[in-house]
């Protein structure tokens, strides 16, 4: 199988040490894995920039949907919950609550489009029994980045419990989490922290997650179970992916190596200025404006170009060495790159120029393969 690094917002392409890591085999009940597990918990409070006192963070098998999911059904309870969404992920959040039989309203608005706080403070008037509001931070569905300080005002003003899926957003730029008074944080191994999957996390504020004590319908998922028993010495309740551990704790290292998250955001942020440069001097148009667009994986639009097929496109690029992603937007045709992982801008000036070949092969009929 040809190698190719992955244009993508998770799985995403991981260092060599990091694979290199996950070489060694642990027991689960051992107490050194049980103190990396401990240090991997202090270390995501660091990075979260909130206080032991008032936060704490808990760890979960699975992928980033198991954390969410845990959260939703640890935490509402017998309450109802605002879901604002715009894009696959925030949908995601309303099937959970379908699936689980959660009490919620949602606020839907266009996937190009951010939510509105005055639009959640009307809501929120109009529907006081309302305890809980959960968003998406990073919507990859399109790339858009939203406004979650603006919500989260809003929900502190109304106390309202607030859930933020930063899934594709948490250590790969600065969010103010206890400042802006979020309740539950869930994001995952294999996105900004640059890990490979198997499990999920949750920065959880202390109170409220005292509060969840006993909500939940699910052994597997009931968020306080786990940090209880987590808070002890770092036992997982259930087999915890060892070796994913171990991959999530070399990468923290090398997060703080590279110069911890503002460093990591700059070149996130470099990554996605060049590529949208390039990309629109090729002639493709972003489907999310520019104010907008998140630094972690940008939609583009097809050409207008009737001959036009992606799947030949994805191919061509894969055989040239890297994976992009299609299109989630329903409505419209896009395909999407992302330039988080491990990837610079020789990466992006590569991958520009394979396209370039792409295109320029397409216009003159030359053979693609």
């Amino acid at each position: 199988m040809n190698k190719y690094k992955l244009l993508t917002p998770g799985p995403l392409t991981t260092t060599e040490t990091v694979k290199e890591a996950m070489l060694t085999d642990h027991c689960t009940w051992d107490d050194d894995y049980k103190a990396i597990t401990q240090s991997i918990r202090k270390k995501l409070i660091k990075i979260a920039n909130v206080s032991e006192e008032n936060y704490t963070a808990v760890l979960l098998q699975g992928s980033g949907t198991y954390g969410v999911e845990s959260v939703l059904t640890s935490s509402v309870g017998s309450g109802k919950v605002l879901l604002i969404t715009n894009g696959a992920y925030g949908k995601r959040m309303v099937q959970i609550c379908e699936y689980a039989g959660i009490s919620y309203l949602e606020y839907n608005v266009e996937y190009a489009e951010i939510p509105s706080s005055e639009m959640v403070e009307e809501i929120l008037n109009s529907n006081g029994d309302i305890t809980h509001i959960a968003m998406v931070h990073c919507e990859t569905t399109s790339g858009i980045l939203n406004n979650i300080e603006s919500i989260a005002y809003t929900a502190k003003a109304y106390n309202k419990t607030f859930i933020v899926d930063a899934m594709s957003s948490f250590g790969g730029f600065e969010i103010p989490v206890e400042e802006s008074g979020i309740d539950f944080l869930i994001s995952s191994a294999n996105k900004c922290i640059q890990g490979v999957p198997g499990f999920t996390f949750v920065i959880a504020k202390r109170d409220s997650l005292e509060k969840t004590k006993g909500n939940c319908h699910s052994l597997s998922l009931d968020l306080y179970a786990q940090f209880e028993e987590m808070e002890k010495d770092g036992k997982w309740r259930f087999t915890s992916p060892t070796h994913t551990v171990l991959a999530f704790a070399k990468a923290l290292d090398e997060l703080e190596e590279e110069g911890g998250v503002k460093a990591r955001e700059k070149r996130y942020t470099e990554n996605n200025h060049r590529l949208t440069e390039n990309m629109q001097a090729l002639g493709f148009k972003t489907y999310v404006a520019r104010e907008y667009q998140s630094p972690i994986i940008t939609s583009f639009l097809y050409p207008e170009n009737k001959n036009f097929d992606f799947k030949e496109m994805y191919d061509y690029i894969k055989e040239n060495g890297y994976a992009i992603y299609p299109g989630k937007v329903t409505d419209i045709d896009t395909f999407r790159i992302g330039n988080i992982g491990e990837i610079y801008l020789e990466d992006i000036e590569r991958i520009t120029e394979i396209f370039k070949n792409f295109l320029a092969l397409k216009n003159t009929g030359g053979n693609i393969r």
